[in-house]
C-alpha cells in the first residue's frame, strides 16, 4: 500500500490547470500544422495561420490561449494499492482554485444553474473516478469551453438504426453546429451503455491522442470515415469554408442493452486542451 498526501494532488492539479490553458499538447498542434499544409482554401489557410500564431503568443508569453478557460473536468484513475491521506475531491478542487488564481484564468462557474451567481474560483469541478490496478493515481484534466460544449448532443437510437444511424447522427450534429464550436473541431463520440454512460465516454474520447485509433478495427474504420465525411461538409476553420472542419474523430464504446443504441457527441474546439499526470 502506497500513501499519497493531498498536497501532492493539489500541487499537480494547480500546475495542470495553468499548463493546459497556456499550451496545447503536441498532437493537437501537429494536427493544426498538418491541416495548414493540406488545406485548399486561401481563407482557411490564413485562419489556420492565425490560430498557430495565437498558440505561439500564448506559449511564449505564458497566457491563456482562449478567454474561455473552461469548466474543470477530470478523469481520475486510483490504484487499488493507494492509500489516500485525505479527501481527494477537495484536493482536486483546491488545486483548481489555486491554479485558476495563480494563472489569472477566468472563473466561469455559477453555483446554481438558474440563479447564476459565479462561485469565483472555478469550482466545483466535474470529476469521474475509476478504481484500477496498481499503486499510482493518474489524473487527466481538460478545461472544457462551453462554445463547443453547447453543441453536444445525445440520441437514443434503435438497434435497427445500426452503424448508418450512428454515422448520420454524428454528421448531422456537426453540420448543425456549423461555426459555433470554433472549428476545426475534435469530435468525441460515445456509443453504448445507458444515456448517461454514452455522454461520459463521449467526453472521455476527447482526451485521447489524435494520433491514436480505437483498438477495434471496425471502430477505427468508422473514426476515419467520419473524419473524412465531416471534412467534406465545407464548414472549414471558424466556419469560413475549406477542407479542415475537424482535426480528429475519437470514438469510445461500452456494452449496452439489447433494446437500445445510445450515441452521444461531444465536441472540442481547435483549442482541444488536455493534460495528464501520474502520482
Amino acid at each position: 500500500m502506497r500513501d499519497i498526501e493531498m498536497a501532492q494532488i493539489v500541487g499537480a492539479v494547480k500546475e495542470m490547470c495553468i499548463e493546459a490553458n497556456y499550451r496545447l499538447e503536441d498532437d493537437v498542434v501537429e494536427s493544426i500544422h498538418s491541416s495548414l499544409s493540406s488545406e485548399g482554401s486561401e481563407m482557411a489557410r490564413e485562419i489556420l495561420g492565425d490560430m498557430i500564431e495565437n498558440l505561439d503568443i500564448a506559449d511564449k508569453n505564458s497566457m491563456p490561449i482562449c478567454q474561455d478557460t473552461g469548466m474543470a473536468v477530470f478523469f481520475v484513475e486510483i490504484g487499488r494499492d493507494v492509500h489516500l491521506e485525505g479527501d481527494i475531491t477537495e484536493a482536486i478542487n483546491e488545486g483548481v482554485r489555486q491554479g485558476y488564481k495563480e494563472g489569472c484564468l477566468r472563473a466561469s462557474i455559477v453555483g446554481d444553474p438558474l440563479l447564476r451567481v459565479n462561485t469565483g474560483d472555478n469550482t466545483p469541478s466535474v470529476i469521474y473516478y475509476d478504481i484500477v490496478a496498481g499503486d499510482e493515481i493518474v489524473i487527466k484534466f481538460a478545461p472544457k469551453g462551453f462554445g463547443s460544449e453547447n453543441m453536444g448532443k445525445l440520441k437514443m437510437l434503435k438497434p435497427s438504426d445500426g452503424i448508418e444511424g450512428v454515422r448520420k447522427f454524428v454528421i448531422d450534429t456537426v453540420r448543425e453546429a456549423g461555426p459555433n464550436p470554433c472549428p476545426p473541431i475534435v469530435v468525441g463520440v460515445g456509443i453504448g451503455g445507458t444515456m448517461d454512460k454514452a455522454c461520459q465516454i463521449a467526453k472521455k474520447a476527447l482526451f485521447r491522442n489524435l494520433n491514436s485509433s480505437h483498438p477495434e478495427e471496425h471502430i477505427a474504420n468508422l473514426e476515419r470515415e467520419l473524419l473524412s465525411e465531416i471534412n467534406k461538409l465545407g464548414i472549414g476553420p471558424q466556419g469560413f469554408g475549406g477542407d479542415t472542419t475537424s482535426l480528429g474523430v475519437n470514438i469510445e464504446t461500452y456494452p449496452t442493452h439489447i433494446a437500445g443504441l445510445p450515441v452521444a457527441v461531444n465536441i472540442n474546439c481547435h483549442v482541444s486542451r488536455h493534460k495528464e499526470c501520474r502520482i
